[in-house]
Formats: structure tokens, sequence, C-alpha cells
């Protein structure tokens, strides 16, 4: 299994997301359609680890702690899963929300502290940045990240991080052969050049880079991705989608799989929502997927062509 050094510790070259499992606000329901809870995600959980994929990226936010607490529930008393968590700052928080919201966190989830915890977007970046600094120091928080960042932002965490003797370790943004925000605005770049991890979420653009969905096989209709990749934006993705289908054959895998590999060529850590067993079958296969310079150029050419660009209301432009 290929895998990244993140500072001590070596992680998979593919993370795990698990922003659909469980209902509730921001959940799998109202975001993708899905009613997935415990029963259906124990099979996928065991044969990610059975494939050596053990990185867990979730939030307290999705499905307001459902998320975490399915995970956690397959979690305990284990010690071969790396758990990566989210603090989101809103209005009105007070100062001890990052330690609150931990300690929720780490209930649910059932462990003492966690491998990675964003802050997980830039609301007073230096606000929330500084309560990292405690949580860091007892241990709770092993390394830290900042997602939905932009540049100036990323370096004022890492900064402020720095002062106190600690490390910036990872960025998490949306980044997809659609959306590529952060490698324009130097992001990706600045992450190589100071050993930072680059996380990308949203690879495969919630399914619509998968070749499943298209005009006569849209989304859910009133669900956020269904509103947002509507059959007219499937129509555009079409040409991209056939040229991924066509590269895909090559090396005997779907364009699920070659989205998931131009995002490692790009050097980042894909974070691929896992729903199903075929998707852990289908992450190990992107990871032995190793894309040509012109098939990468042609990807990206492609998806220019395409005119599709789909930024969350949450996320705010990177440039």
């Amino acid at each position: 299994m290929k895998t990244v050094q993140l500072k001590d510790i070596q992680i998979p070259a593919v993370a795990l997301g698990t922003w659909s499992w469980g209902t509730g606000a921001n959940g799998g329901d109202a975001v993708f359609g899905n009613d997935l809870f415990s029963e259906d995600l124990k099979p996928i959980f065991d044969a990610a680890l059975n494939a050596g994929l053990n990185l867990w990226d979730t939030a307290a936010v999705y499905g307001m702690g459902a998320s975490e607490a399915i995970l956690g529930k397959f979690i305990h008393e284990r010690d071969d899963v790396l758990i990566s968590t989210k603090f989101t700052p809103q209005s009105d928080q007070s100062d001890d929300a990052v330690e609150d919201v931990l300690a929720g966190s780490l209930k649910r989830l059932e462990t003492d502290h966690v491998d990675i915890y964003w802050i997980h977007n830039p609301k007073d970046v230096q606000r929330w940045t500084s309560k990292l600094i405690p949580l860091m120091k007892s241990g709770k928080v092993k390394y830290a990240g900042v997602s939905n960042h932009n540049l100036e932002e990323i370096k004022l965490a890492a900064n402020m991080l720095a002062q106190e003797g600690l490390r910036l370790s990872a960025v998490q943004n949306h980044y997809s052969l659609l959306y590529r925000s952060s490698e324009e605005a130097g992001i990706i770049e600045y992450c190589n050049a100071n050993d930072l991890i680059f996380f990308s979420y949203m690879v495969l653009e919630q399914g619509a880079l998968t070749g499943k969905y298209h005009a006569q096989n849209p989304f859910k209709a009133g669900t956020r991705r269904g509103d947002a990749f509507h059959k007219d934006v499937l129509v555009k993705l079409e040409d991209l989608i056939e040229l991924m289908r066509n590269i895909g054959l090559r090396y005997h895998v779907n364009p699920a799989e070659i989205a998931i590999a131009w995002a490692m060529a790009k050097g980042t850590v894909p974070i691929i929502g896992v729903t199903k067993p075929s998707h852990i079958a289908s992450a190990v296969s992107a990871i032995n997927v190793k894309l040509t310079t012109k098939e990468i150029e042609e990807l990206e050419q492609a998806a220019k062509s395409t005119d599709v660009e789909i930024r969350g209301a949450w996320e705010n432009n990177m440039m």
C-alpha cells in the first residue's frame, strides 16, 4: 500500500470520508440522499482496514455528531485507526468552544485524542487557531490542520503555531478536475515547499465524476448535490467523462479511479467518501494507477472545456 509521511506516522495515499454517514443537519440524508447507519457501514469499515486504508475523516457537524458516533462504535479500543475530525467556527461561540467541541468529538469517537484536528473554516483565524495550542500541548490533538483557508490565512495559522514551537501539518480544501482554485492560488505549491500535506476533498465532485450519473440517471432531486449537479450540468460533463472512461480502459479502471489518480498525481491525498464496499476497492485500484503527463494534460484541458465549476456555499474563493 502506497503511503505518505505525516511527521512520525505513515498515512495511506487515500483517506476515507464519512460526511455521508448518518442522518441529521448536514448529514448524509440532506446532502446526498442517503440513509446509512452502523449496520450498513460496518462492512465498509472492515473492508477498508483489510485493504490497509485506516485514515478516517469526519467532523462534529456531519449529521451534528452522527458521523462521529457511528465511527466511534467501530474504532472502540482499536489502535490501528487514524482519526481526522474538525471544529467548525460559527457565530456567537464562547472562547471555550474548541475545547468543548473536541470533548464532544472525543466522547463520540470513544478515544482520548485525535490524530488530525482541523479548523474547518477561516472565520476569525487568529482567535480559533490560538485555541489549538493548549490542546496540542496536552496531547489531545496530535497534528493540526486548516480547511477551506486561503494562502494568507494558512500562513497566518502556521506562524501562530510556530511562535509556540508547534507546527501546522496539513491543509484540506476542495480540489478536483473541475475545481483547481487551491492550485491556481499557489496553496499546493506552498504546502509542498513547507512540508504540509494537502488533503483534497470533493475529488469526485460528490459523484459527478464517477460516470455513474448523467442526464438520464441524475442525482436524487431535493438533495444538495442534486441541486448543484442538475441535468444541464451533467450534460456539460459528458465529454470529460468519456475521456476519463477511455483513459480508464488503458488501466482497467472506471472514471472514478481516474479522478482519484489525477488528484494523487498532483501531489495531494484525496479524501473519498465511502458508502459501499465497492468504494474501497475503487480507492485501492486508483492508488495503483500512474497517469502519464500527457494524460494529466488531456484531463485538465477537457475539464476546463466543460466550463463547470461548482463551489459550496461554505467556500470562499481561494484567489
